[in-house]
């Protein structure tokens, strides 16, 4: 008996450093491949990579798929604890606490080909509308600076049919995004359109925890120290891999 209850004990005191591991982590994400879409495998690379690393941390979870407005008021509303892919703005961070960024996101402008459009600095697209997708953050200069004409869209597969008809002069997205659009869904306009050779910013993709749950900090130490292990023993690359990145 004595061992019995030496035993409970032990199982008492260890329960509250475990305790996670029986929460589901209700996890969120637009449509945006290829990180994320339930079309792809295990939702996508950056799915994949949250979900593998909160798994490895002692989590479960699970995974929903929404407009992106609809995922940032969602976690804002504790609907859901993580928004798998966002990008650092201070208005977020007042909801939301980041992890440290998981992968890097390489965005770059679109023009008509042939257009000419010369881009080394902000003010030389003053002259030109682009299209922005509502709700998206590229980079801080080009989101706060009111000179520039932003057309907002539901997404980039819109902005780029829009440029395609001439309906605004450039859009701009992740380069990879753009690239899975440009070579399926977008195919039939591809050879329309080109990059402009210098991207507007490169910016860290992180997941952002709901400040309203009680463990976030802890939930985004786990996953950083995950990631971190990944890394280290290649699983992290495997999954680019799998994913043909």
């Amino acid at each position: 008996m004595n061992g019995l209850r030496a035993c409970l004990l032990s199982w008492a005191l260890l329960a509250p450093l475990y305790g996670h591991a029986a929460e589901t982590l209700r996890l969120v994400a637009d449509p945006w491949p290829p990180f994320n879409d339930q079309t792809l495998l295990n939702n996508g690379v950056s799915s994949d990579l949250v979900t593998t690393a909160l798994t490895r941390a002692g989590y479960t979870t699970s995974y929903v798929q929404v407009p992106w407005e609809r995922a940032v008021r969602g976690l804002q509303q504790e609907i859901y604890d993580v928004l798998i892919n966002a990008w650092y703005t201070d208005e977020r961070a007042v909801f939301g606490h980041y992890s440290q960024p998981y992968l890097i996101n390489r965005v770059r402008f679109l023009q008509r080909k042939g257009s000419q459009i010369k881009f080394t600095q902000l003010p030389d697209l003053y002259p030109y509308s682009i299209a922005v997708v509502r709700g998206y953050a590229y980079s801080s200069e080009f989101d706060q600076d009111s000179r520039l004409t932003k057309v907002g869209v539901v997404g980039f597969e819109v902005g780029a049919r829009m440029l395609q008809a001439r309906r605004v002069q450039l859009t701009l997205e992740d380069e990879l995004v753009a690239r899975y659009h440009l070579s399926r869904s977008l195919a039939g306009i591809r050879n329309q359109l080109e990059f402009l050779p210098q991207p507007l910013s490169e910016n860290g993709l992180h997941i952002l925890v709901s400040r309203k749950h009680p463990q976030h900090r802890q939930i985004a130490d786990a996953f950083n120290k995950a990631i971190e292990e990944m890394r280290a023993d290649g699983s992290y690359a495997q999954i680019f891999q799998r994913h043909g990145l």
